[in-house]
């Protein structure tokens, strides 16, 4: 992978937040010490995750968060963004591991920033529901109740888009429905629950908050209609279905009709304002017309019923999961968003970025990481205001329907023993962070 890693890299504003991301579900483990999630449910399935696994021990952090803090330490983040598990918190003592981890954090001067939903939501509830939201509010502010004492940065939720096409429209992910565009309701109540948390934390006198979304540029397969008009759907529907609300108080047109209930009502309460917007980007996407056929794509398999195609970017070098490395993605993502929305855009955070790779010599991992941290300044001297940059992830963990066979952490997991080795990714991304100096 060409990149600028010979050369000096540039400086970052001074107090730009540097972090790492995990989610609860993919490290905590302990599953038989909380509720059940969505997640247990659909693992239990036969065929559902790839190897086969689950993510009942994980990484066993919630055993080992002193070891895990003290890695965090040792990397010198700035920030630990982590997730609360909506189901360990309903549970006896669950919200005390919660205490126990933020404690720990601010004891190793690494600030804390939880999302508080990271797909993994209580089995008895479901986001077809309007009540979820309610029910989520709710949750909130037990949670900041519990944490806003030592809290100061908080996430309400992190990618609804693909919880709402993995999880319900395509059933690839937990709950493992397959409504197509029927999964709509599940879009508008995710965004609901955003607006009714933002309320939620405000009320407990919380002043940083942001919402996790996905984004990518989207290209289309060809300048041939048919291809362009498919391409712009599919950038409504992954990108601006699930900005345009937050940050414009309304819909893309012609989709505010497809939603449920009072709309108008709700986009108030959907817009209520952030202090920042969090981006995870992974990579662009390149779309054309329907081709008749399943598609596959990054693993996953997109239905013929679909009004575009994902097609294969050719030309690129990918990661071990076959995402392609486009790290100017990242710039042109940033500045189309600034275009787009103008002074109606919130500062930005990158609250995700990352890659799959093999070897606690990961070398790729680091050209990957090096490229997209320039790609990132580029967007800053166009103007795009960005506050902080996340890498997903601390550590190896459960992927999700690919199981424990992908690797994105900085540190490297023996599932069978459980033993952390902090990789070249991890001693790199120290010696950047000693570089750039203290964060925020």
């Amino acid at each position: 992978m060409a990149t600028d890693a010979g050369t000096a890299m540039p400086r970052f504003p001074p107090g730009f937040l540097w972090g790492v991301s995990t989610s609860a579900h993919q490290i905590e483990g302990a599953a038989e010490e909380r509720e059940p999630s969505v997640w247990d449910v659909f693992t239990a399935g036969p065929g559902r995750v790839k190897d086969g696994s689950t993510a009942a021990v994980a990484c066993d952090h919630y055993h080992r968060y002193r070891q895990d803090v003290a890695l965090l330490a040792g990397l010198g983040v700035g920030a630990y963004r982590f997730s609360v598990s909506w189901p360990r918190v309903n549970s006896p003592g669950g919200a005390d591991f919660y205490d126990r981890l933020v404690d720990e954090l601010c004891a190793a001067g690494v600030r804390p920033v939880p999302t508080l939903f990271h797909w993994d939501l209580p089995a008895d509830l479901d986001w077809l529901d309007r009540d979820t939201a309610a029910r989520f509010a709710d949750h909130v502010s037990v949670v900041a109740d519990r944490l806003g004492d030592r809290v100061r940065t908080w996430i309400t939720l992190n990618e609804p888009a693909e919880h709402t096409l993995l999880g319900h429209a395509i059933g690839a992910h937990a709950p493992g429905r397959r409504l197509l565009f029927d999964a709509l309701p599940v879009a508008h109540h995710q965004l609901l629950a955003h607006g009714l948390a933002v309320r939620a934390l405000r009320a407990a006198g919380a002043t940083d908050i942001g919402i996790a979304n996905s984004h990518g540029p989207t290209w289309p397969a060809s300048r041939e209609p048919a291809d362009l008009e498919a391409a712009g759907f599919y950038d409504l529907l992954l990108n601006r279905l699930f900005a345009e609300p937050v940050i414009l108080g309304a819909y893309p047109e012609g989709m505010g009709e497809l939603m449920p209930g009072d709309v108008e009502a709700d986009l108030r309460v959907i817009a209520e304002p952030v202090d920042w917007y969090g981006v995870n980007y992974y990579a662009p996407t390149r779309v054309g017309a329907p081709q008749g056929t399943d598609t596959e794509f990054g693993g996953l398999t997109m239905p013929a019923g679909l009004p575009f195609s994902v097609r294969e970017i050719e030309g690129r070098p990918v990661t071990d999961f076959g995402w392609p490395v486009v790290p100017e993605g990242l710039t042109e993502l940033l500045t189309g968003f600034r275009e787009r929305y103008g002074d109606r855009l919130p500062p930005v955070v990158i609250t995700e970025n990352g890659c799959s790779y093999e070897g606690v010599d990961d070398q790729d991992r680091i050209a990957y990481l090096d490229a997209h941290v320039r790609a990132l300044h580029r967007a800053i001297e166009a103007g795009v205001d960005v506050r902080g940059y996340f890498v997903w992830s601390l550590m190896d963990n459960f992927e999700w329907a690919e199981g424990y066979a992908r690797r994105f952490g900085l540190v490297h997991v023996d599932f069978e023993t459980l033993e952390r080795t902090p990789k070249s990714s991890y001693h790199w991304f120290r010696e950047l962070l000693r570089a750039q100096g203290p964060s925020s």
